[in-house]
């Protein structure tokens, strides 16, 4: 089975952004209910269908498989609810672990989250000087939840880093 433990930060400063080049994402959500998601994303030429299941201890069942990027185009299009997330992901290797800086666009404009992958939920990380206050356990920024709640539709006062 594949699992997934991550944590998610927000990002302060723009310092991080001379250290990788961005990748431009496009995903879409066939279904996002109780906890369980199905998810699509172009990447580039390619295209990727991943199930993951409900989080626990920051951990989740994670499945993920390469598709033809012309199946994933006609899911985004007939099966995914919109606003679609758009975003660059910069890869940025600190210590040792691989940090992916999400920069969004479209309807989560100006939401600047960054993710670490651990191999154990209770993992000790180096924290990058760039790395504001962690967000892991709240859903309103889980990708999923930015399609049926934009970041641009939040009050004001919950912007602040």
């Amino acid at each position: 089975m594949g699992i997934e433990i991550e944590r998610k930060f927000l990002v302060k400063g723009d310092r991080w952004r001379d250290l990788a080049i961005g990748v431009l994402y496009c995903q879409g959500y066939i279904s996002s209910e109780k906890g369980r998601t199905v998810r699509v994303r172009i990447i580039g030429n390619q295209g990727y269908l991943t199930i993951k299941g409900p989080v626990a201890s920051r951990v989740r069942s994670e499945f993920e498989y390469v598709i033809p990027v012309e199946d994933a185009e006609e899911m985004l299009q007939t099966l995914c609810d919109r606003p679609f997330i758009e975003k660059n992901r910069h890869k940025i290797s600190f210590g040792d672990l691989i940090w992916e800086v999400d920069e969004f666009f479209g309807d989560n404009q100006g939401l600047i989250l960054a993710e670490v992958e651990l191999t154990d939920p209770n993992q000790i990380i180096e924290i990058p000087d760039w790395i504001g206050e962690e967000v892991s356990h709240d859903p309103r920024y889980f990708n999923s939840n930015l399609v049926k709640h934009p970041y641009s539709q939040w009050e004001e006062n919950q912007h602040d880093v």
